[in-house]
């Protein structure tokens, strides 16, 4: 076991620059003589130096878990353990965070305590994956750490493997005046519905919920997740124009339209020659912009809910995708509607689960079986808020379009009078 800190000369460098560096944080842990986890540190930084002399990784995977569980401990045994013994297994507990993020100052101090006596010290909040990653411990330690963190603070091993995996929400209600929705309510009810999913993983591949509050969206949730919600409205932008005339004033006409009105995507804002503003809301969309930029005086509209987005990733067989909508708008009001969600993305999870290939992510499938397939199989209808892109070839026949379109109001027609008696009770 060493007993000096190791020379680390590679490894100094990284903390030359202006910028914080793991690399302190790492020795500050190996520094602590009266710590436990002082020994491993200093041979994390060993084999990490060795790492970086020989341009190669010296890690391992293996089986390590808890019982009951078959994912959210992520195995590491070093391959060059007879040199570096004491940080010869290195695993990360991955643990899910409250929704949004939210802690008590008191349960970040337990867990820091739960974690430097059976653990490194080491924690990353967050990781890619949105979960707290406690990383560095031994096997031994693994069972009795995830004891502790489960009964003494309620958190759960987040997600591995190919199973659902752990979900990631914005702050949203708690602080943002954008919010438009209950994120952290979604997350839950979802996030229960799916725990079985997340801790014995059984999909043809990995699967992840993100939610987001508004079009802003700040959990990344459109292009980073395989079923995004994130929340907007279908009626006009408010406006207190009273505000927008204070905004005019402090910035100038020509500082309003070079930095509000003409960055609009769609040129929906114009600026009266009495200051107040003019909105085409059937050219908005919802890019956010205006909104961000002239809090006090915009807000997003009454009437708002979801959009629910599938297939979302990044590069894996085909490359990186946006997710597809297949809900353009569902209200999220009341307990019912939040049920509606989940048993959406049940079916969702069902229809990957028996469809999808091995290693396969949903919006690969999607692309390999097609859009409308997909929307079958859910049983939900096309709709022509769902296009993806505009056509940009101009050489297409059109003799068909004004059917179609008769026949999709005509679901709609029929959708409403379903709807009139429920309203009418």
């Amino acid at each position: 076991m060493s007993k000096e800190m190791p020379q680390t000369p590679l490894l100094d460098q990284l903390e030359s620059g202006p910028w914080p560096s793991f690399v302190a944080g790492l020795k500050r842990l190996a520094a602590a003589e009266d710590k436990q986890h002082a020994p491993m540190m200093k041979d994390l930084l060993g084999q990490l130096e060795r790492s970086y002399q020989t341009r190669r990784g010296y890690w391992k995977g293996g089986v390590v878990g808890v019982i009951g569980y078959g994912a959210g401990v992520i195995p590491r045994f070093s391959e060059i353990a007879e040199e570096f013994p004491a940080s010869s297994e290195f695993h990360t507990l991955r643990i899910i965070p409250p929704p949004a993020t939210h802690y008590k100052t008191d349960l970040l101090r337990r867990l820091c305590d739960i974690w430097e006596q059976y653990g490194s010290g080491l924690i990353a909040l967050h990781g890619q994956t949105g979960d707290i990653m406690l990383q560095g411990c031994s096997s031994d330690n693994v069972q009795p750490c995830f004891d502790a963190v489960n009964e003494e603070l309620g958190l759960d091993l987040g997600g591995a493997g190919a199973g659902v995996r752990t979900s990631v929400t914005c702050v949203g209600a708690a602080r943002c005046e954008h919010s438009c929705y209950d994120e952290a309510k979604a997350t839950r009810i979802v996030v229960n519905a799916f725990l079985d999913e997340v801790h014995r993983p059984s999909l043809p591949y990995k699967f992840k919920f993100k939610f987001s509050g508004c079009p802003n969206d700040c959990a990344n949730a459109v292009h980073r997740s395989d079923f995004a919600v994130f929340g907007t409205w279908r009626d006009d932008i408010q406006v207190d124009q009273d505000k927008v005339k204070d905004y005019v004033a402090e910035r100038g006409r020509k500082g309003m339209i070079d930095q509000v009105i003409s960055m609009c995507p769609t040129r929906a804002l114009s600026l009266n020659d009495d200051d107040t503003l003019e909105i085409d809301n059937k050219s908005c969309v919802r890019c956010m912009h205006c909104i961000n930029s002239m809090t006090k005086a915009l807000a997003p509209g009454r009437e708002r809910g979801v959009t629910v987005l599938v297939g979302g990733k990044r590069t894996l067989k085909i490359g990186d995708l946006m997710g597809s909508v297949v809900v353009p708008f569902m209200k999220m009001e009341t307990d019912e509607d939040y049920e509606a969600l989940k048993d959406l993305a049940a079916r969702v999870i069902d229809f990957f689960a028996e469809n999808a290939l091995e290693h396969e992510r949903i919006g690969e499938m999607i692309e390999r079986i097609g859009l409308v397939p997909f929307l079958e199989g859910l049983g939900i209808d096309p709709d022509p808020n769902m296009v993806i892109h505009p056509r940009t070839n101009s050489y297409v026949r059109t003799d068909d379009w004004d059917d179609e379109v008769a026949k999709w109001r005509a679901r709609q027609a029929a959708k409403a009078t379903a709807r009139a008696p429920q309203a009418a009770d």
